[in-house]
């Protein structure tokens, strides 16, 4: 229960940042400094930056047991014993597939390609991250300007990630569809600024709420794994262990 207290005020404390940090890039947009400086390597400088981040995103999607101490797709929990009244013996056995405890609660956090079963999240911010490595290589590389205007750009932005701290809202394929636009709009907010402000500090303080946004929402379904697993009244092994090592960080 401690845990659970902690992750509660963690989780209000990274929504209240991020909110300042999402009304902050808002006023960047609206209220552009003039004083803008002439690094000659901004652009690659920051699409590197960014990159790095995209590319250590896929790697915990396909590494999530190292990445986010969460436990393997393979795993099988051992049998529960639960006897709450010293009436008939239960015997639970619990799976993790798709970073998820195989069980109903958690059908609307996974999808099923083929008999596979996949994190929905974690396939969604996969698609995101490509596309916006993609986006990057056009944008800060190759001097193509994919964004016509910096300010819609931030504002569409935001609302991709809005939509991503609430994305335990959706389902399965919907589920995915907003995490890819969750890393998506993390790309256009840190065009926008860059197109707008044509500043590295504001694009590192850019990257720096990207990060910082990222976190909050893998605390959000951190917080959200909990509260499934505790309203369930099925005996499970998993509800004994912490919450940083069973809740998937997707």
């Amino acid at each position: 229960m401690p845990q659970c207290i902690t992750l509660n005020l963690l989780v209000k404390f990274t929504v209240s940042v991020s909110i300042f940090g999402l009304f902050s890039t808002l006023m960047l947009a609206l209220f552009p400094p003039t004083i803008q400086d002439n690094f000659l390597w901004r652009k690659p400088l920051i699409g590197a930056v960014f990159t790095l981040i995209c590319i250590s995103g896929i790697a915990a999607v396909f590494f999530p047991k190292k990445c986010s101490k969460t436990s393997g797709s393979s795993r099988t929990e051992k049998p529960t014993t639960f006897n709450p009244k010293d009436h008939k013996i239960h015997k639970i056995s619990v799976t993790v597939k798709g970073h998820h405890p195989n069980c109903g609660r958690y059908s609307a956090h996974v999808i099923c390609v083929n008999n596979h079963v996949f994190c929905a999240a974690c396939t969604g911010l996969l698609l995101g991250a490509l596309i916006a490595i993609a986006g990057t290589t056009l944008y800060f590389f190759t001097g193509w300007d994919i964004v016509q205007d910096g300010f819609l750009a931030v504002l569409f932005g935001q609302f991709g990630i809005v939509l991503g701290f609430i994305q335990l809202k959706f389902e399965r394929y919907t589920r995915s569809a907003v995490n890819a636009l969750f890393v998506f709009a993390a790309f256009l907010i840190l065009v926008g600024i860059d197109k707008l402000v044509e500043s590295t500090f504001a694009d590192l303080y850019s990257i720096a709420l990207i990060v910082f946004w990222l976190w909050t929402r893998i605390l959000i379904s951190r917080w959200d794994h909990w509260r499934i697993c505790h309203t369930c009244e099925t005996p499970c092994r998993l509800k004994e262990r912490p919450i940083d090592t069973i809740y998937d960080a997707a």
